[in-house]
């Protein structure tokens, strides 16, 4: 129960910025500095991650929850709207694209500066140049254990990437630069492409594209994990790890708002590490916390009748924002082992799941939709998922294929480990509701493994799993984000070997011929029917279990303003405030 807490360091935090919750005193609203356009300074904004901090090193970020921290953190060439989710600039000024749409040339904001950290001789960040960005870049195509994004990134789309890549194999230190990156001026860095790429912009937004300061690796190598150097709004302050941390204002931010205010408004950010949601939701209720994203399942009910009728309760004095998510729940098998290499196996899994009834009766419909098509949801407007045929209940369907596969009745079909993390206790209820319908339906036995989230990732890597409860949000709002994961290219051949983002390793020669002509498509809409044809042989094979698309509910403290809610649950605080409390009556 060490969580519970460190609610006593986010007391102390408050303190040192000189912030209460903006209701709690009547002259608290002098601690907050009124800025142009109605807006104010100061505040510490508190809120909880339900699963530990696994990794802030931009190369090695593979989960939402560190993505969610290193974003307020690190900056990159660009980013993403958080209202709009369009790619928007960051670090770049502006840039140019050659007619073949192959070259690059991007100018780099001017008078930059790297957060100040000991990394540096004199302790203070220095300014930020294309150098930076070219060290990052081939970072990014060297082979090491502390990279696991260059094959979602470059490979096979910038130019001299691969070569590069396998020049480095065992440490080794190329004599050649990567070809398809080259330094034009101090501000000025030219990307070379192989073929034009639909989604270069927007992987130029993600986490490994991120930019650091050398000084930061060569000082702490590894330990990047927890020590993190950039550009962002805010700055590592402290880091209790798998309790509570602290992200400190960056006072020499680049960023203006359009009122002419120097970004960040908020003094701090505090978030704690809280796995019990009905402690989360009890300390958003106490004002311990501005906002808690995922209700407790058996409060939903609740909170919704109060938030939507016009009847007076508790929840009505906080904002209620529900959006369809970007994120797919689902199960994922690993196809080289044995029993599910079967695809009559998997089949008989997929066919033997009653996705309603998780929804309704388990989550208390906090979810958008049943898992009854493809891997994608139902939030791209120009992405319709009914073409896709996947799974829904059908027992006698089920219990066909178990036959097939020669498991009539169940019989000797071996117990199968179901391993999960909890996140709070959703995974868990709805595990178990899985575990009895496998055994109402097919008389099989399932046994439930529960794991903190990072050795739940560890295993999905190395593939020391049969059964895995996974999950996908999205990095952008693309069918290829959620398509990537499936790709044969990113599956080693040997099985010992560490497979991402393709944990189930699955490969389709098929599925990747309509993924790379997806890819090099001239048009949007030419893509998307080529990446519908991918995700129909992916169904077909059936190497996962859809359970549910994701709805994303989130209460916000009333004071708490400028926050949008988005499918992705991509978080900019730069712009967030606290409105001053005579203001909220």
């Amino acid at each position: 129960m060490k969580n519970l807490y460190s609610l006593l360091s986010a007391s102390i935090l408050v303190l040192i910025f000189s912030c209460s919750s903006p209701d709690q005193t009547e002259d608290s609203s002098l601690r907050l500095k009124k800025a142009k356009g109605d807006r104010y300074y100061g505040g510490v904004f508190r809120l909880n991650e339900s699963e530990y901090l696994k990794n802030l090193f931009p190369h090695n970020i593979t989960d939402a929850y560190s993505y969610r921290i290193a974003c307020q953190i690190y900056e990159g060439l660009f980013k993403f709207d958080d209202e709009t989710l369009k790619v928007i600039p960051a670090l770049a000024e502006n840039f140019d694209m050659d007619e073949n749409s192959k070259i690059y040339t991007i100018k780099l904001k001017e008078g930059v500066y790297f957060h100040d950290d000991p990394c540096f001789t004199d302790g203070l960040g220095r300014e930020v140049t294309a150098e930076d960005v070219k060290y990052c870049f081939t970072r990014l195509c060297t082979q090491n254990i502390n990279n696991q994004l260059f094959s979602s990134i470059f490979k096979d789309v910038l130019e001299g990437a691969n070569k590069y890549y396998e020049a480095t194999r065992n440490g080794a230190i190329p004599e050649f630069d990567v070809s398809g990156i080259k330094v034009i001026d101090k501000y000025t860095i030219q990307l070379k492409l192989i073929e034009p790429n639909s989604i270069f912009m927007v992987n130029l937004s993600m986490p490994g594209c991120f930019i650091y300061p050398r000084e930061a690796e060569d000082k702490y190598g590894l330990d990047m994990r927890v020590k993190a150097v950039g550009t962002g709004p805010f700055k590592l302050a402290s880091l209790d790890e798998d309790i509570s941390l602290i992200l400190k204002k960056n006072e020499n931010y680049h960023g203006y708002d359009e009122y002419g205010n120097q970004l960040p408004f908020l003094d701090a950010l505090s978030i704690q590490f809280i796995k019990d949601k009905k402690t989360e939701l009890f300390e958003f209720r106490k004002r311990n916390l501005d906002m808690i994203y995922r209700l407790p399942t058996d409060h939903i009910i609740e909170i919704l009748d109060e938030s939507l009728s016009e009847n007076q309760g508790e929840y009505r004095e906080y904002e209620l924002q529900r959006v369809p998510e970007m994120a797919t729940q689902f199960l994922t098998f690993n196809l080289k082992n044995t029993i599910f290499s079967n695809i009559n196996v998997r089949k008989a899994f997929n066919y033997a799941i009653d996705r309603e009834k998780i929804l309704d009766f388990v989550l208390n419909g906090e979810g958008f939709a049943p898992g009854i098509h493809g891997i994608t949801p139902p939030v791209l407007t120009d992405y319709n998922i009914e073409d896709i045929d996947g799974y829904s209940l059908n027992v006698d369907s089920a219990r066909y294929f178990l036959d097939k596969a020669g498991y009539r009745d169940g019989k000797n079909f071996p117990k199968i480990e179901l391993f999960l993390n909890p996140e709070g206790e959703r995974n868990t209820n709805v595990a178990i509701e899985i575990q009895k319908q496998l055994k109402d339906h097919l008389n099989i036995n399932i046994v439930l493994t529960i794991l903190p989230f990072a050795q739940l990732i560890e295993k999905s890597f190395q593939g020391n799993f049969s059964l895995m409860r996974a999950g996908w949000v999205a990095d952008y709002p693309s069918a290829e984000n959620f398509l990537w994961i499936f790709y044969g290219q990113n599956v080693p051949n040997n099985k010992d070997r560490i497979s991402y983002p393709n944990i189930s390793r699955y490969n389709s020669s098929e599925f990747d011929r309509y993924f790379n002509e997806a890819l090099n498509a001239k048009s949007i809409e030419e893509a998307n029917v080529l990446f519908k044809n991918a995700e129909k042989k992916l169904m077909k094979d059936a190497p996962i279990v859809v359970l549910w698309y994701d709805e994303g509910y989130r209460l916000t403290q009333s004071y708490v303003k400028n926050f949008p809610n988005n499918p992705m649950q991509y978080r900019d605080f730069s712009e967030v405030y606290f409105k001053m409390p005579k203001q909220l009556n």
